[in-house]
């Protein structure tokens, strides 16, 4: 799977596991954080905690990761994880 920056999301960030497992992954960036955010998403069920956490733990190693609600009968889960760097932000007037 090819890794996105800046939102420019298409087929190439997404992969699809045997088991029909879709998986959508991108990173955007600025100059003083990032922001990694990944979707799975099933055409029959919703995606397990364990399925999830293996995927997370492959793309965003080492990282906290917080998860977005999904819509009343959806079958996909969002996880985004927010690194930032305090010492390349602008100071407050």
């Amino acid at each position: 799977m090819k890794l996105p920056v800046n939102r420019r999301v298409d087929e190439k960030h997404r992969t699809i596991t045997e088991d029909g497992l879709s998986v959508w992954y991108t990173i955007q960036v600025s100059p003083h954080s990032r922001i990694y955010d990944v979707l799975f998403e099933r055409s029959d069920r919703m995606p397990s905690e364990e399925e999830c956490q293996a995927w997370l733990e492959l793309l965003i190693p080492g990282k906290a990761t917080v998860e977005s609600p999904s819509l009343p009968g959806s079958f996909d889960r969002r996880f985004d994880s927010f690194e930032r760097d305090p010492t390349r932000e602008a100071p407050l007037a």
